[in-house]
């Protein structure tokens, strides 16, 4: 199970968010402000940082660009008081994958976890490229192109690609793509998945109704080949 890192300073917040997170199957450890955080971060083995913002001394944005400038990629969400747009993107500008406002309720706090540790272990286990004939998709940068020339995906649209290559040659249902690609949100109707999917075809495939690449499998979902 995942070993996560609280770093806080209020005892009572730490001591409740490390026995909900005991409860739900995590391993934990904390620290009570940025410095000793800092110090574990970099040297104990911990798979996401619960990050608190209003600490003395280094607070988390410092913190957070110092555990990115070290080179720490683990998830970072990010826990605080501040709700301004502007402190939220600064959050997020610091290095922090996500960011929750208190008071929160724990049931979100967990759905959050777990969808951060999903992407996480989704790009370990992603390939770095995906040829499909003359178009190649490189996930790290982002881009898609054929012959060259870019083809512009939508966020949700590489994610679905992202995780048909994960599976390549495995049937991923449509429940899964929300799952894993809409997460904690609310969740749109699973026709959602195929307008999404007829995007992609109209995008990636040479002949979109008669797909090669992005195939049907009847009463599951959709499987990637890449053996067009």
């Amino acid at each position: 199970m995942a070993r996560i890192l609280i770093i806080e300073d209020e005892l009572a917040m730490r001591t409740a968010l490390a026995e909900t997170l005991r409860g739900h199957g995590y391993r934990t450890l904390t620290a009570h402000d940025g410095v000793s955080g800092l110090e574990k971060a970099c040297t104990e083995r911990v798979d996401l940082i619960l990050l608190d913002i209003m600490m003395p001394g280094l607070d988390g944005f410092a913190l957070c660009r110092e555990i990115r400038r070290r080179g720490i990629r683990v998830p970072v969400l990010m826990l605080t008081a501040k709700g301004m747009v502007d402190d939220r993107v600064q959050g997020l500008d610091s290095g922090a994958d996500d960011y929750l406002v208190k008071p929160f309720s724990m049931k979100e706090l967990v759905a959050r976890i777990r969808a951060l540790l999903r992407r996480s272990e989704s790009e370990r286990r992603c390939p770095q490229k995906l040829v499909l004939g003359t178009l190649t998709v490189d996930f790290p940068r982002q881009t898609c192109q054929r012959d060259g020339k870019p083809i512009e995906l939508s966020d949700k649209e590489m994610r679905m690609l992202r995780l048909l290559a994960e599976k390549a040659g495995e049937a991923v249902s449509r429940d899964e793509f929300l799952d894993v690609v809409w997460e904690y949100n609310a969740y749109p109707t699973t026709r959602t998945v195929d307008n999404f999917i007829h995007s992609l075809r109209a995008k990636l495939e040479p002949d979109p109704d008669n797909p090669r690449y992005i195939v049907t499998v009847r009463g599951i979902g959709y499987r990637l080949t890449t053996e067009g």
